[in-house]
């Protein structure tokens, strides 16, 4: 038996990751043809789209942010071939002056699966404190670190934790507690550079 799952696991490596590949790559090639001001603009649309599906999805979302000092929204690719990696870029945004910082994310690990998966972060930053914190020192996600989200069950436990509250919408939907242990988050120059 312990064969056989070993077998299976080696042909389901040989099938999808090459196609979780190929697929990433592709993206990545076609993201680089693209001027610093059309990938910001992508950035921007992507940020809008995720923003205003946590605010209507989430239940609590609208309270947290009309609170929060600002946000940053992350559209991000993660591939699983026994070990993970993953990447993306987003926007962090000041509420008060509508400043915008671009910045890049990246991850690894190592996990059990073979895939690809989408999925955009979005963050609300309690005070000036904890954003400019985040953009200037950049972020990592330590072991542990969840995405709550505003369906039914996640709806009471999510709040600012240590200044921010982080939710993931995956193709799926928003996630309750999805794992973004790993993540690094960290400003890009390229892309704040005219």
């Amino acid at each position: 038996m312990k064969k056989l799952l070993t077998a299976l696991l080696v042909a389901g490596v040989l099938v999808a990751a090459p196609a979780a590949f190929a697929a990433e790559e592709k993206k990545q090639s076609e993201v680089k043809k693209l001027s610093n001001a059309e990938k910001r603009a992508e950035i921007d649309k992507v940020a809008k789209e995720a923003l205003d599906d946590v605010l209507a999805k989430s239940k609590n979302a609208p309270e947290l942010f009309k609170t929060a000092y600002g946000y940053a929204v992350f559209d991000n690719m993660r591939v699983t071939f026994i070990f993970t990696g993953g990447g993306g870029s987003g926007v962090a945004v000041s509420k008060a002056t509508g400043k915008k910082t671009y910045m890049k994310m990246g991850t690894g690990g190592v996990a059990l699966g073979i895939g690809a998966q989408k999925y955009q972060v979005v963050m609300f930053f309690e005070s000036k404190e904890v954003f400019t914190n985040f953009i200037e020192k950049g972020w990592k996600a330590e072991s542990g670190a969840n995405a709550a989200a505003g369906t039914a069950g996640a709806n009471a436990g999510t709040a600012f934790v240590n200044g921010i509250a982080v939710y993931q919408i995956t193709e799926s939907g928003l996630m309750a507690s999805a794992d973004i242990s790993g993540t690094k988050y960290s400003v890009d120059k390229k892309l704040n550079s005219k």
